[in-house]
């Protein structure tokens, strides 16, 4: 979000440097008050400009104790987050699927779907049963690989896959460099989905590592590109919605649109890698594909 100051301005800005998409961060907490959010999703309806949220870090389920605090925290947050949601339309609220710790892939993923069903029967009794997405994490060998996700969102209807390329790039070694390799990752997300069910993309730079993500760089630095995919994909049901969390100038292309700390224009002076964040950094450019009413 360009500016928290109000929801006018953030609106007119995304709007003035080309975006037609905005995801939410609160990665390192709630900022939005209720009348922001209800303004903002008004404003957004008004600009046709499509919202998501990501939750706080700490906002992940598959714990291994439903009763401990840290899951009662997290089940909090997403329950505020959702109701963030509601209040400005946003869709989906983007969380993290957790960690193994040291239990079976099948048993953890199980724990994760077993606490997303009891959120969800906790939503709709409070009228805040909103889309969610589990995030594609940079973790070689931990949860959160793309079959964990699609596991998920076969499991329940109401999450989507978050495709976040650049940790499907780390996970792979730098292996996402050709056509057929995003290809490939679109296909699996319609065959667990269907061909106009939504999903949602992250899109950055990254430096990684043996496997893993080591933290997020400004887009060319590392070795992701965005050139590869975008030709293949305007071939299936919808079309990419751009966004990035705090822009402030206008994307040179649309179909790269970035936050400037991450813009794919070639700057006349190197910029130094943003300091790492809870999770190395935020995704700089965000789609959405929206099978309801595609735009054209």
């Amino acid at each position: 979000m360009p500016s928290r100051a109000g929801a006018d301005g953030a609106v007119h800005q995304l709007r003035a440097r080309g975006y037609d998409a905005c995801e939410i961060d609160f990665g390192k907490g709630f900022w939005m008050s209720w009348r922001f959010a209800e303004r903002l999703g008004v404003l957004a309806r008004e600009e046709r400009l499509a919202l998501s949220i990501h939750a706080p870090m700490a906002a992940f389920l598959g714990h291994p104790e439903v009763d401990g605090p840290k899951h009662h925290r997290a089940i909090g947050m997403l329950d505020h987050a959702a109701g963030i949601a509601a209040a400005c339309g946003a869709a989906p609220v983007v969380l993290h699927p957790g960690f193994l710790l040291g239990r079976s892939r099948a048993e953890a993923l199980d724990a994760v779907i077993e606490q997303l069903a009891a959120l969800r029967a906790r939503l709709e009794r409070s009228g805040r049963a909103v889309p969610f997405g589990v995030e594609v994490m940079g973790r070689a060998r931990d949860l959160g690989t793309l079959d964990d996700v699609l596991a998920i969102c076969r499991a329940l209807p109401w999450v989507r896959p978050v495709l976040d390329f650049a940790h499907l790039h780390a996970v792979t070694g730098g292996g996402f460099v050709t056509v057929d390799a995003f290809a490939e990752v679109l296909a699996a997300a319609d065959d667990a989905m269907g061909t106009r069910a939504p999903f949602h993309i992250h899109f950055y730079d990254v430096v990684h590592t043996g496997g893993n993500e080591r933290a997020h760089v400004p887009y060319g630095e590392g070795t992701l590109r965005a050139e590869p995919w975008p030709r293949r994909w305007r071939g299936s049901s919808g079309r990419p919605r751009w966004s990035s969390s705090r822009p402030t100038r206008r994307p040179t292309r649309r179909s790269a649109a970035c936050s400037p700390a991450r813009s794919p224009r070639r700057p006349r002076r190197r910029r130094p890698a943003p300091r790492a964040r809870a999770r190395a950094g935020a995704p700089a450019a965000r789609a959405s594909r929206t099978g309801a009413r595609p735009r054209r």
